[in-house]
């Protein structure tokens, strides 16, 4: 189906007259309502008219306000607080305005514990791992020092004891975090 002249003129015609979409898909023949709304949109149409409301633009630039400054939340309970944001909302099809508030993304700040107990690990690279050994990766790989745990691992486990705890979570304590 081509947008011919004539066609594009009557959208336009029945649009600014406050037809819906699907009215005005049925009056043109050959077109769905999606092909509507979305002609109507290339051609930057201006809101339907309302009975008793104002025409309000179908391409309105949202209202922006300035970021503030995110919110940081450190794992020893410390938080730096930055205020929500206010943003104005309207909705083109009603002309409501409505002030919603957001909350911020938190950063989150690691703070390591001071009384955490770490297994000293044996310090296994990639090739000197069994079944029976640790596979807890310590570091970061593209580095020298990166190294294995290489503990005795648990039996059906690729981890020590201490390892798995941190792996696997019961499903009580991941659904409250």
């Amino acid at each position: 189906m081509n947008w011919t002249d004539e066609r594009v003129e009557k959208l336009k015609k029945l649009w600014s007259e406050g037809l819906s979409a699907s009215q005005i898909a049925a009056q043109l023949g050959g077109v769905s309502r999606n092909a509507v709304i979305g002609k109507v949109h290339r051609l930057n149409l201006p809101g339907r008219v309302k009975a008793g409301g104002p025409v309000t633009s179908a391409r309105s630039a949202p209202k922006r306000t300035a970021a503030p400054a995110p919110r940081a939340t450190t794992f020893a309970g410390r938080v730096n607080a930055a205020p929500a944001r206010i943003l104005n909302r309207s909705n083109a099809a009603t002309a409501l305005h409505e002030e919603i508030g957001i909350e911020t993304a938190q950063l989150l700040e690691y703070v390591p514990s001071r009384n955490a107990v770490t297994p000293i690990s044996r310090r296994l690279t990639l090739t000197e791992l069994t079944e029976r050994t640790c596979k807890w990766p310590v570091g970061d790989p593209l580095k020298d020092d990166f190294h294995f745990c290489g503990c005795e691992a648990l039996e059906a486990s690729p981890y020590c004891k201490f390892h798995a705890k941190l792996a696997y979570q019961p499903v009580s304590e991941r659904r409250k975090a």
